[in-house]
C-alpha cells in the first residue's frame, strides 16, 4: 500500500464533509436569506430543492446515509442543472450551471465511495492492492 493510500478514509471523510459544508450554504441561503440570497420569493420547485439541500446536506455531513442520499442529490442536480441552468446557455461557465455539475459529481462519486472516514455511519473500507 503507497504512503499515501493508506489516508483514503479520512481524505474521502474530509471531501464529504467540505462537500456538503458548501452544499448547505445553498440551502440555508434560498431558505433563511443566510448568506445573502438573491432570491426575493421562491417558486415552489426550488423551495422543495432548498429544503432537499439543507436536510440531505446535513445527511451527507455527518455521514448518515451517505450512498442513497448523495444518489437523491446527485439526481436533484442534474434536475437544477438541466432546468434551471442549460436553457440559458451551452456553456456551464456562462450559465451559471458550473457548481450544479460539479455538485451532481461530487454526490455521484459519494453514492460509489461511501462516506470514508469520519461518518455516523461508517462503512468497511475496502482493501487497496
Amino acid at each position: 500500500m503507497s504512503t499515501l493510500s493508506r489516508y483514503q478514509p479520512q481524505a474521502l471523510g474530509v471531501f464529504r464533509i467540505v462537500v456538503a459544508l458548501l452544499f448547505i450554504q445553498h440551502g440555508t441561503q434560498k431558505l433563511f436569506g443566510f448568506p445573502a440570497s438573491p432570491f426575493e420569493t421562491l417558486p415552489p420547485i426550488m423551495l422543495i430543492g432548498a429544503w432537499l439541500e439543507l436536510i440531505g446536506g446535513l445527511a451527507i455531513l455527518v455521514g448518515l446515509f451517505t450512498r442513497p442520499v448523495a444518489f437523491v442529490m446527485s439526481g436533484m442536480m442534474a434536475v437544477a442543472y438541466f432546468m434551471f441552468h442549460a436553457p440559458s446557455g451551452f456553456f456551464p461557465a456562462l450559465n451559471g450551471g458550473d457548481a450544479a455539475i460539479l455538485f451532481c459529481f461530487a454526490f455521484l462519486y459519494l453514492v460509489f465511495a461511501g462516506p470514508g472516514a469520519f461518518a455516523v455511519k461508517s462503512e468497511p473500507q475496502p482493501a487497496y492492492a
